[in-house]
C-alpha cells in the first residue's frame, strides 16, 4: 500500500459579488513542475481574464514534485488572489496531477491549460461555452485548424503534425490536435472516464480523448492562436517514446477487450442529453429565439382557434377560449425549451403563475377588442389584425414576466468559505 500526501492551500473559494460566494462553474487546473519563474505572471494574467467572464471560477495550481520554489510562489499568490488554490502532490506527472485535481473538484466544468499560456486566452470562452450549455461533453483547442494562428519552429510543427497523423492511422481518431495544452471536460463526464485512463504523464490527455471518442461522446474543437514557448521543458525524445508505448498499450487493450468501451458507449446511448450547467442562465439571445419560435406556434394556434370559434360564439368568448387553450401549452413549452427547466418539481407553481400572465394577456387583448368595438363595427379582418398587434404586445409582456418572475432561478448557489491550509491524506493501492 502506498500512502501519498497532498496539501491543499486555498484563498477565498469562488468569486465574490453582491450576492456573496458562489460555487465555481469553472475549475481551471494548471499543472506545474519547477515553474517558479513563470508561475506568478501566469496566475495573475489568468485570474484577471477569468474575472471578466460571467462565470464563478476557481484556479487550481496542481504542483507535482517541484524541487524549486514553485510551492512558495503558488502559496503566496493564492493568499493574495481570491479563488486560487494550490494542490501539492509528492509525485511528478502531468496526467496524475490533472486526474487528482479533476476528481476532487466540485465544479461542473473542468479546464486544463499549460502554465506558459501559449494559447491565447480569448479562446477560453468558446472552449467552455458548449460544455456549459450542454451541447458537448469535451472541448479541445486545436493548433492545426486552417483558421488557427500558430507561431512555432519547423521542428515542433513537423513533430506535432506527425504525431497526430500517427494517432489517426493507429487509433482511428478524427481529432486534429490531441496534445494542445488547452482542454475542458464536463465534471460528470470526467468522473466516468478518468478511472479508465492509465497514463500519468504526457499521454494522459491523448488517452482520455481517444476513450471519449470511442465511447461516442461529443468533442468540440476550437481553433486557437498559439505562440510557442522557447523555454519549454518537454523532453521530446522521452515524450515520443512514452507516447508510442501508450499507443501500443491502447491497441492491445482494444484488441483484447480490456477497455469496456462498448459498455460505456451503450450506457451513454441510453442517457438523455446533458442539461446546461446548473446556475448558469441561458443567454438572452438564445432565450429570445426559442421564445419567439414557441410564440409563433402559439399565435398560429391561437388565431386558428379564435377564427374557428368566432363563427359560433362572440369575439370575446372566442378570444378567452383561444387564449386559455394555448396558455397552458405555451407555459409548458417555454419552461422546457426556452428556460431549460426539466422535471416535475415546480411545474404546478409555474402553471399557476403562467395563468396570472395569461390573465394579463387576456386583459390586454380583450381591452383592445373592446376599444375597437366601442368606436366602430369592425370586419373580421380588422379584428384579426388588431389581435395580431395586441398579441405581439402580450407576447413581449409574457417573455419579461416568464424570465423575471415565473422561471427566475430561486436557489442561490453557495460554496464553503475559503479557509486556512488543509492537510489531506490520500491512500492508493
Amino acid at each position: 500500500m502506498l500512502i501519498s500526501m497532498s496539501v491543499l492551500l486555498s484563498g477565498t473559494s469562488g468569486r465574490v459579488d453582491a450576492a456573496g460566494s458562489r460555487q465555481p462553474v469553472l475549475d481551471v487546473v494548471v499543472p506545474v513542475h519547477n515553474e517558479e519563474t513563470d508561475l506568478e505572471p501566469c496566475l495573475r494574467r489568468l485570474h484577471a481574464h477569468l474575472s471578466a467572464l460571467p462565470y464563478p471560477f476557481r484556479i487550481t495550481v496542481a504542483e507535482n514534485a517541484s524541487s524549486d520554489a514553485t510551492v512558495e510562489v503558488a502559496a503566496r499568490v493564492a493568499a493574495e488572489l481570491p479563488g486560487v488554490e494550490v494542490l501539492v502532490l509528492p509525485e511528478p506527472g502531468r496526467g496524475r496531477a490533472l486526474r487528482t485535481a479533476w476528481l476532487r473538484s466540485d465544479a461542473p466544468v473542468l479546464v486544463y491549460m499549460d502554465v506558459d499560456l501559449s494559447t491565447d486566452l480569448a479562446a477560453l470562452l468558446p472552449l467552455v461555452a458548449p460544455l456549459i450549455s450542454g451541447h458537448s461533453d469535451l472541448a479541445i483547442g486545436t493548433r492545426l485548424s486552417r483558421s488557427s494562428r500558430v507561431v512555432r519552429g519547423l521542428k515542433r510543427e513537423v513533430i506535432s503534425r506527425g504525431y497526430n497523423l500517427l494517432l489517426r492511422r493507429t487509433l482511428a481518431t478524427s481529432l486534429s490536435d490531441a496534445q494542445c495544452g488547452f482542454k475542458a471536460i464536463r465534471g460528470d463526464v470526467a468522473r466516468r472516464l478518468l478511472p479508465l485512463v492509465e497514463d500519468a504523464g504526457w499521454f494522459f490527455d491523448t488517452e482520455l480523448l481517444v476513450l471519449a471518442e470511442r465511447a461516442g461522446l461529443r468533442i468540440h474543437e476550437v481553433p486557437v492562436d498559439w505562440i510557442d514557448d522557447p523555454d519549454s521543458r518537454v523532453d521530446i525524445v522521452s515524450t515520443a517514446r512514452a507516447d508510442l508505448a501508450g499507443i501500443a498499450r491502447m491497441l492491445r487493450a482494444f484488441a483484447t477487450g480490456r477497455l469496456p468501451v462498448a459498455e460505456l458507449r451503450a450506457q451513454i446511448g441510453r442517457q438523455p442529453l446533458p442539461d446546461p450547467v446548473p446556475g448558469v442562465p441561458a443567454g438572452l439571445v438564445t432565450q429570445l429565439l426559442r421564445f419567439a419560435i414557441v410564440g409563433v406556434l402559439s399565435t398560429l394556434a391561437y388565431l386558428a382557434i379564435f377564427v374557428l370559434l368566432r363563427g359560433t360564439v362572440g369575439a370575446q368568448p372566442a378570444n378567452l377560449a383561444a387564449l386559455l387553450l394555448t396558455a397552458v401549452a405555451n407555459t409548458a413549452a417555454n419552461r422546457r425549451l426556452t428556460f431549460g427547466i426539466r422535471g416535475g418539481v415546480g411545474a404546478a407553481r409555474a402553471q399557476l403563475q403562467g395563468l396570472v400572465v395569461f390573465a394579463l394577456g387576456l386583459a390586454l387583448t380583450s381591452g383592445a377588442l373592446w376599444g375597437l368595438h366601442a368606436v366602430t363595427t369592425p370586419s373580421r379582418t380588422a379584428e384579426v389584425a388588431l389581435l395580431l398587434v395586441a398579441n405581439a404586445a402580450a407576447t413581449l409582456l409574457r417573455f419579461l414576466l416568464f424570465r423575471g418572475w415565473v422561471f427566475r432561478p430561486r436557489t442561490p448557489l453557495t460554496t464553503p468559505d475559503g479557509g486556512p491550509a488543509v492537510l489531506e491524506m490520500e491512500t492508493s493501492r
